[in-house]
């Protein structure tokens, strides 16, 4: 199970600050989640579907893949910023892992707006804090149609 937040339409751009919060989101670990998350991006190395190669490579049970983390991360990020959001730079750092049975909570805050054009460019930071620590520390940027002096 899944959740923290949805957004229909994106944040006003007037209202968006630095030092915002952006609401968290919460994602139990499941096998299953992880082992689709694999098959998903074709990512077949057994550490991801398979607790006893996983035990062998001296891990205590599977754990998702890079590519399941870069998802949920944009998911975070667009979760709050809208449909109309663009994810234009995203950097990640992995920390410790996640197993099954454990508990993924994704926080950030907004670390600077600027305005390009008609967009509102905006900076993010935010980590995601596994049961044993950071599983996930990243920086992004997300894009919004919009003008942050309009009244």
């Amino acid at each position: 199970m899944t959740s923290g937040h949805s957004s229909p339409t994106s944040p006003d751009p007037t209202s968006i600050a630095v030092g915002q919060a952006i609401p968290s989101l919460v994602v139990e670990m499941t096998a299953t989640r992880i082992v689709a998350g694999a098959i998903a991006s074709r990512d077949f190395m057994p550490v991801h579907h398979d607790k006893a190669f996983a035990e062998m490579q001296g891990a205590p049970d599977i754990f998702p893949n890079i590519l399941s983390d870069t998802a949920y991360c944009s998911r975070f990020l667009t979760d709050w910023a809208g449909p109309d959001a663009m994810v234009s730079r995203l950097n990640i750092r992995l920390g410790v892992p996640v197993f099954p049975g454990h508990t993924l909570t994704f926080t950030g805050s907004v670390t600077a707006v600027t305005q390009e054009g008609h967009e509102v460019v905006v900076d993010i930071g935010f980590v995601a804090k596994g049961d044993i620590g950071d599983h996930v520390t990243g920086t992004a940027t997300v894009r919004l149609p919009g003008d942050i002096t309009a009244t």
